[in-house]
């Protein structure tokens, strides 16, 4: 499986191919996050490159997978009234679970993470019977031991502008 910009997904999934950054990419970066329509002259004179230069480094990064540049919605918005975040418990290889649940339409962020969830499944879904729907399947998971809902009411922020390191 590949996203729009050919990358495997298992490659994205696990941080393969990551590439060097240097300092004009992360700035570059840095202007995408503030706004990802900006142009790219407006760019190009923030971090001084030529509008050509800049449109060359941004399709490299996207090819490469380090960025992508979407609208960001509100999903209640447009018709997804239940989101939610759902811990999940599970035995044996957490990859390959991590890997089933991302293939799961609905499943929007998927991240292993330590602590009580082994884990943790953000799911945007129509209504409740969808969320439903998408929590049986991730129950069904073979090694899929428990799991725990935790319905978002109102969003109160979400950003993406964090940066470069």
């Amino acid at each position: 499986m590949t996203d729009q910009a050919g990358t495997p997904a298992a490659a994205r999934r696990n941080g393969a191919g990551a590439i060097g950054l240097d300092d004009t990419a992360k700035r570059i970066i840095e202007q995408l996050q503030q706004d990802g329509r900006r142009s790219y002259a407006a760019i190009g004179k923030a971090v001084g490159l030529s509008e050509a230069a800049v449109r060359q480094r941004v399709q490299r990064l996207l090819e490469a997978g380090v960025i992508q540049v979407v609208g960001v919605t509100d999903p209640m918005m447009l018709g997804f009234n239940r989101q939610a975040l759902i811990g999940v418990r599970c035995n044996g290889d957490l990859d390959r679970v991590a890997d089933e649940v991302c293939d799961l339409d609905g499943v929007d962020y998927v991240v292993i993470t330590a602590g009580s969830f082994d884990l943790l499944v953000e799911v945007v879904a129509e209504d409740d019977e969808r969320l439903l729907e998408i929590l049986n399947r991730v129950r069904a998971i073979p090694t899929v031991t428990a799991t725990e809902s935790f319905l978002y009411l109102k969003l109160r922020k979400q950003t993406y502008a964090w940066g470069t390191r």
